[in-house]
């Protein structure tokens, strides 16, 4: 028999038995379903923090409380509870590193709940320097945004995000109105253009009110804006002499935009990998259910394998045939299970720029012919060593 027969032979022996041959390929399905989607997802979550880092504003540094070596970039959020970072740090780099930089503003981030009239919201707050809408690119939509003079003294003003002014609001105005800010009465000064999902959501006052109003409104991090003809490594090295004259090198660590996208993209490759790894014992299982049935059908149809012998089929026929099936079985799970992660990634595409990457289309189709392959091995073999004259007699 030549391919084309052997061919056309194992697809109508498939579609004989639809209901069964579907729910063999399910496990398939599932398997590069569930790989496709997660790798789409966790390349969109990528996408997602690497567009924050870009609106936030370039030649951006970031100095950290305490020691964050580069080996461990992922461990970013242990230091946070460290608190060695003060406003005399901010001077420090002014005065020191005034030929590298531009803009410095210390940052502390705390959450708080937002009251206006009968609305409420649980936000983030940000308490930062009266200059950080240059740090970070922030238009004022309405209003303004707060004053030198405003922050020196400590002042109740707020520059609410966009989509919290919204939420807040609704159609009214909100300038010069005044909201609750746990449990204290604040003027909303400005609203700010829309810029992101987190930016749009907080509030932003000055730090010096933070450091008033709040308990343990510790500095976070220092932000810091390099001069535009500056290197930034440089800058970064300026940065870190300055402050090494009042602290020790393990109680602060100067990072850039790019060290702290490579740390949040190696822990999502790390959990991509995990994911997928987890994802892969869908196919695993799946390959066990194309064997489990393929030998099913061999035992079924051992007069068919008796006659078709009889007939002048080969072993290599017989074993070539059920090879197809369970190859057939195994890549149409796959194009199913292709076509419903894309979908999802469509859907997913709503929320969060969650894109197909092409190497994953191979992978998944090349995986399910492999799994076709391995698995179907052993029941095609069985099948093609039967004894002509012993499956005609069988029953």
């Amino acid at each position: 028999m030549n391919v084309k027969d052997t061919l056309s032979s194992a697809l109508k022996s498939l579609l004989l038995n639809k209901t069964r041959s579907f729910l063999t390929m399910l496990g398939v399905i599932i398997g590069v379903f569930s790989v496709i989607s997660l790798v789409s997802l966790v390349g969109g979550i990528q996408n997602y923090v690497e567009n924050q880092f870009e609106n936030l504003g370039s030649s951006l540094l970031f100095v950290a409380n305490g020691n964050i070596s580069r080996s461990s970039r992922s461990t970013l959020g242990s230091a946070i509870s460290s608190q060695n970072l003060e406003e005399k740090h901010v001077d420090i780099i002014k005065s020191s590193a005034k030929d590298y930089i531009d803009i410095v503003s210390p940052q502390i981030q705390t959450y708080a709940t937002v009251k206006y009239k009968t609305h409420n919201k649980y936000s983030s707050v940000s308490g930062v320097s009266f200059d950080s809408n240059k740090l970070f690119n922030s238009n004022t939509e309405k209003g303004r945004y707060f004053t030198k003079t405003e922050q020196n003294n400590s002042t109740r003003v707020a520059v609410l995000g966009y989509l919290l002014a919204d939420e807040l609001f609704e159609e009214e105005n909100p300038i010069n109105k005044t909201i609750k800010v746990d449990g204290k009465s604040y003027e909303v000064v400005g609203v700010l253009a829309q810029k992101n999902p987190s930016y749009d959501q907080s509030i932003i006052i000055p730090y010096t009110t933070v450091q008033d109003n709040f308990d343990s409104a510790s500095i976070t991090a220092i932000v810091v804006k390099a001069k535009k003809d500056v290197d930034l490594d440089e800058a970064g090295r300026q940065v870190e002499l300055a402050l090494l004259r009042d602290l020790d090198e393990d109680q602060f660590t100067v990072i850039t935009q790019e060290d702290v996208v490579q740390s949040i993209d190696s822990i999502l490759n790390i959990l991509s990998i995990a994911l997928v790894s987890i994802s892969g014992i869908s196919l695993l299982v799946g390959g066990i259910g194309i064997m489990n049935i393929m030998l099913v059908s061999v035992t079924e149809r051992t007069k068919e394998i008796g006659l078709r012998k009889a007939l002048g089929a080969t072993s290599g026929d017989i074993k070539k045939q059920f090879m197809i099936e369970a190859v057939l079985i195994s890549m149409s799970g796959g194009i199913i299970g292709l076509i419903l992660g894309w979908l999802s990634t469509v859907l997913i595409r709503n929320l969060i720029n969650a894109v197909v990457p092409f190497w994953a289309i191979p992978l998944a189709l090349g995986f399910s012919i492999l799994v076709g392959v391995v698995f179907g091995t052993y029941p095609a073999v069985k099948a093609s060593k039967k004894d002509p004259i012993e499956a005609l007699r069988y029953e």
